[in-house]
């Protein structure tokens, strides 16, 4: 069953887009040949030939064209052939004798196909001379002329079709335009006053299918003379040579597809002609002409309708470019304030946002969101951050190119939904991993009216086996109001994003280029200040030494003579060597920890925390304090730093306790999503939170030496350390009641936890 619905699957999808091209049938009101060059041997013929030549199909094939017609006929046309561009001996008037003095007068039309045959298509001439180049000339003046007094797009799109119906005398004239969807609407129309308007209707993709879209690329005007009539075959079916269907997408006389002649019978048509027009290699709409009855159009008057077309369209491209030339002046200005600002600022990220014109006149967005080192800023209308870290995820697995744009983002990207009434319109542009510049526009609902269900645009039919297409019979106004969907974002807003990444990936560029010159130069001031961190341990220590062991020696050696003050003073200057040595001791300690000085490996959390301990015992049990912790992960990081970090802490809650109560601290590790967050908690007596800040920073104390001894320093190690591992370290605490301080340490790539292998457990230091 499930490979039947699965043949059937693609079968429907060959019915949609049937080869066209190579349909071997014809319209039965000319004549179409096949000839191969040089000698113009007949290889196949249309079945119809037998009537106009009086001859039979098989007698036909046996021929030459000069045979078939006469010499002089041919010779008028033969050096024509000789060029590519067969333009210029289209058409030619040529008579063909059935019997007697019986002649019947043909328009000659000559193209080669794709795989280089020669097809000939006569159709019958309706007049016995060419239309006279004056005539035509006037004809295409008159309806220019009529142009150019109008102003707006619209008027310029009615006279359009207003003349066409004049020129050829067409029951309906409409210009379809197609939109960016692919759907199309009818933007223009004059008919008879009995017919009904199809007049700002829309009309499904699948009405023009992309094979028949690909044909009026190819062929720029197309003709139906008789919607009714039987298409005959061609003799042989397939091509002698080639063994193939002949290739007939340049013919005029091609037959329609069945299942167009029946959506034209469907609307009462009954002959219809038409016109491509083109924008940039691109087909922009059509102009289509329809006729109740059947109606021959001659050749030379489609080819001007042809022109007619070409001239007009080439104003109606120039008129839209007018339209669009004052906006895109404006995004243009924008552009340049935007350049301009992201160069001459520190951060380029405060010139898209600081100023005006912001960022979100670059698009006519209502929100716009810049993502750059995992950071965010945001401007206007726009989803929440966490809504938007999801939704750059979703941009980074399935976009690959240098802007992605849609005006329906929850058809694609289905959590959308859930900011539809911000963002259901987006612009991205990618910069650099990860990093995007991204542009929001709510929903807009939209009323849109079709021609016809556009859900039933065609049926499926078993016909004794055979599946067709068969296109819908009723073309009343339908009515559909469109959600989900943004106002669309046009090819000059594209354009000008475009043109701001190349901007902001030189702006990062150079910025990343500058900052490595500053590394270069941070690294060798590090290396210098360690150098002199280094001597100052050695060489500062020893004079230091001598005025310790001088004043001591000083005191012991005269002290029956120094009274009472003489010694006290004697004892300042020795507090004051040694508080000199902690400080220097301290310097040098600070000056050691950094990125490239890190000894990562895989480090049990619990040891370092341990080996702090130890360090910290005899003041655990002076101070009676009772400290606990948890289980403690394994991480990639440098075991004597984590130790120095807990002994600072540690030591620092003890410092700090209560008069009156011994110390109680409580250490935890909890994993979050890419870091591990460990905690040190105590009861002491807390800090100002203003102070928060400041007791990280180098030498800064809040409390003199008198009260609590120290250099300042421990804490500065800490943030380093912290800093060195690509982590943070913070406080949490109010005067009176304790404080917890809090670091990180990213896990990486290179975090394999183990800490589920360890049992929760606590551990007492006190002694009561």
């Amino acid at each position: 069953m499930s490979e039947l619905l699965e043949n059937q699957a693609i079968n429907l999808n060959r019915l949609k887009q049937p080869e066209i091209h190579t349909l071997a049938q014809v319209q039965p009101h000319g004549i179409l040949l096949v000839l191969q060059e040089p000698d113009l041997s007949i290889l196949q013929v249309s079945r119809n030939a037998t009537t106009a030549f009086g001859l039979a199909l098989d007698a036909i094939l046996q021929k030459n064209l000069e045979d078939l017609l006469d010499p002089f006929q041919v010779d008028r046309f033969k050096a024509g052939l000789a060029y590519d561009n067969l333009e210029l001996i289209n058409p030619t008037k040529v008579w063909v004798r059935r019997e007697g003095d019986d002649y019947r007068v043909f328009d000659a039309i000559f193209h080669r196909n794709a795989d280089g045959f020669l097809i000939l298509e006569l159709e019958p001439a309706l007049t016995q001379e060419n239309i006279p180049f004056l005539s035509f000339y006037h004809l295409a003046r008159a309806s220019i002329n009529q142009l150019a007094e109008t102003s707006s797009l619209q008027d310029f799109c009615q006279v359009i079709v207003r003349e066409v119906r004049n020129v050829t005398g067409f029951d309906r004239v409409m210009l379809y335009k197609f939109d960016h969807d692919g759907h199309g609407e009818v933007i223009a129309e004059d008919r008879h006053a009995e017919m009904e308007s199809y007049l700002g209707l829309h009309y499904p993709e699948s009405d023009i299918p992309q094979v028949a879209r690909q044909m009026f690329l190819s062929n720029w005007i197309r003709v139906i003379p008789d919607a009714t009539a039987e298409p005959t075959a061609l003799y042989p079916q397939q091509n002698p040579v080639t063994q193939q269907p002949t290739d007939l997408m340049l013919s005029i006389l091609r037959s329609a597809y069945s299942c167009h002649l029946e959506y034209l019978h469907n609307m009462k048509v009954g002959a219809s002609l038409t016109i491509s027009l083109m924008k940039d290699g691109q087909l922009w709409g059509l102009i289509a002409c329809h006729h109740r009855t059947p109606k021959q159009v001659p050749y030379e008057l489609r080819k001007a309708c042809e022109f007619l077309g070409r001239v007009i369209f080439a104003e109606i491209s120039t008129r839209e470019e007018e339209a669009d030339y004052a906006y895109r002046m404006k995004l243009a200005q924008v552009q340049s304030a935007l350049i301009e600002r992201m160069s001459e600022d520190e951060h380029f990220i405060n010139g898209l946002v600081h100023y005006q014109p912001n960022l979100l006149a670059l698009a006519g967005a209502q929100g716009a969101a810049i993502c750059f080192n995992g950071q965010w800023t945001t401007l206007g209308r726009t989803p929440a951050e966490e809504e938007l870290n999801y939704l750059v995820q979703w941009l980074a697995k399935n976009v690959d190119e240098e802007v992605f744009y849609t005006d329906s983002l929850p058809l694609v990207y289905s959590d959308a939904e859930r900011f539809k009434d911000v963002a259901s319109g987006l612009l991205a542009i990618p910069f650099s991993k990860r990093s995007y510049v991204l542009w929001f526009r709510p929903e807009v609902l939209q009323t849109v009216n079709w021609g016809g269900d556009p859900n039933n645009a065609y049926e499926l039919k078993n016909d004794a086996g055979n599946l067709r297409l068969c296109p819908r019979q009723s073309f009343e106004l339908w009515k559909e109001t469109v959600r989900l969907k943004s106002l669309p974002w046009k090819p000059v807003e594209i354009k000008a994003t475009l043109e701001l990444r190349k901007a902001i990936v030189n702006i990062v560029l150079r910025q990343a280029e500058e900052l490595a010159l500053l590394t270069q130069d941070l690294e060798r001031s590090n290396a210098e200040l360690k150098k002199f961190a280094y001597v100052a341990s050695h060489d500062l220590q020893e004079p230091l030494n001598q005025v310790a062991n001088f004043v001591q020696l000083l005191e012991m050696r005269y002290d029956a003579a120094l009274d009472q003050d003489a010694k006290e003073f004697i004892g300042f200057a020795v507090e004051g060597v040694s508080l000199m040595q902690t400080l220097i001791d301290d310097v040098l300690a600070y000056s050691k920890v950094d990125l490239k000085g890190i000894e990562w490996q895989l480090t049990n959390v619990e040891e370092p925390l341990q080996q702090a301990l130890n360090n910290l015992r005899r003041r655990i049990v002076e101070t009676e304090a009772e400290i606990i912790f948890e289980a403690m992960p394994t991480i990639v990081a440098d075991s004597t730093q984590l130790m120095q970090i807990f002994q600072n802490l540690i030591g620092n809650a003890i410092k700090f306790k209560q008069p009156d109560q011994p110390p109680r601290i409580h250490i935890n590790a909890q994993r979050q999503e890419d870091a591990w967050l460990f905690s040190v908690k105590d009861n002491g007596i807390g800090i100002d939170p203003q102070f928060a800040d400041r007791i990280f920073v180098i030498f800064q104390r809040l409390h003199t030496r008198d009260e609590y001894p120290g250099s300042g320093m421990g804490l500065a190690i800490c943030k380093k350390i912290a800093e060195c591992h690509r982590g943070q370290i913070w406080v949490d605490s109010a005067l009176g009641q304790g404080a917890t301080f809090y670091f990180t340490i990213p896990v990486g790539g290179r975090d394999r936890h183990h800490g589920n292998g360890h049992k929760s457990a606590n551990y007492l230091f006190n002694r009561r």
